[in-house]
């Protein structure tokens, strides 16, 4: 029963970065910018979390701090694809590979380390979790009251599916756009910080190890929808736990095999949806009048 219930705490666990960050690519794709980036966006907010915690002292300005990066990289991301009509995935793509060496030196330049800053303060903890793990899931819930009950989501929802429409009954497209994406990059930024300021307490070299492909994934396998979403995520941070404890349990399978788990989970579970999950229908396509 012991191993039930810490597998059961595990996924809540492990499955929150990815949750928050693929409600965060859902708020973004539902106006119809698709967000590569998440990647890049949570590892800057892991990073920043841990560097304003460590020099303030205090983890809960670490956290506003981890937002704040992810959200300064989505409003990069915002001004390429709105504003100058970039393509969207090149943008996402350029943001992960900046993040991923931007971190490597600022690492050397403010700790003279490469591969992780010193200790810092982390949040606290209630049931053997932090803080941040509570507010996920709130912020998770309170997301599909958003998208289907109020203005906003509605209009978010209406640009997502046909941006002329709603430019001619008076909602401003890009305004929309820009919410959503700078949303986006302000969610993955906390789920950054929840991992190295709530289940860690430092920041190590690549720490988002791919969760935000693995949010992704989840945001496509859960139909674009808060509910979907949640569930994928669960899915995911269960195989990221359950990987976890079968190599405290099981001897003689190689440990790579098994940290593979959460990936190949990721890989069959987008096999199974493709063709079937539609995405928003203006989603990757910048907004110009002039072309429709």
């Amino acid at each position: 029963m012991s191993i039930f219930i810490s597998l059961i705490l595990a996924t809540i666990r492990q499955a929150a970065p990815i949750l928050i960050t693929a409600i965060g690519g859902m708020f973004s794709e539902l106006t119809g910018v698709v967000n590569i980036g998440l990647e890049g966006m949570m590892l800057m907010g892991a990073f920043s979390a841990a560097v304003v915690s460590y020099y303030t002292g205090n983890p809960y300005v670490g956290i506003l701090g981890g937002m704040m990066a992810g959200g300064i990289m989505a409003l990069l991301h915002a001004i390429l694809s709105i504003k100058y009509k970039g393509n969207q995935v090149v943008s996402g793509v350029a943001i992960n590979l900046f993040a991923s060496g931007f971190t490597v030196f600022m690492l050397r330049v403010l700790f003279n380390q490469s591969g992780n800053t010193p200790t810092v303060p982390k949040t606290a903890t209630f049931f053997g979790m932090s803080i941040i793990v509570f507010i996920i899931y709130a912020i998770a819930f309170a997301s599909h009251w958003f998208i289907y009950k109020t203005v906003w989501g509605l209009r978010m929802r209406a640009v997502g599916e046909h941006p002329l429409a709603a430019d001619t009954v008076g909602i401003n497209v890009l305004n929309v756009r820009y919410f959503g994406v700078i949303m986006s990059g302000l969610l993955a930024g906390l789920g950054g910080a929840y991992l190295s300021i709530g289940a860690l307490s430092q920041f190590t070299k690549e720490m988002s190890a791919g969760r935000g492909f693995i949010a992704l994934a989840a945001l496509v396998f859960g139909k674009w929808t808060p509910g979907g979403v949640l569930g994928a995520s669960l899915l995911f941070g269960f195989a990221d736990a359950g990987q976890t404890l079968i190599q405290q349990y099981v001897t003689g399978v190689p440990p790579q095999f098994i940290q593979m788990l959460p990936y190949i989970l990721t890989l069959l579970a987008l096999a199974g949806v493709v063709g079937k999950a539609v995405a928003p229908a203006s989603s990757g396509k910048p907004y110009d009048k002039s072309d429709d």
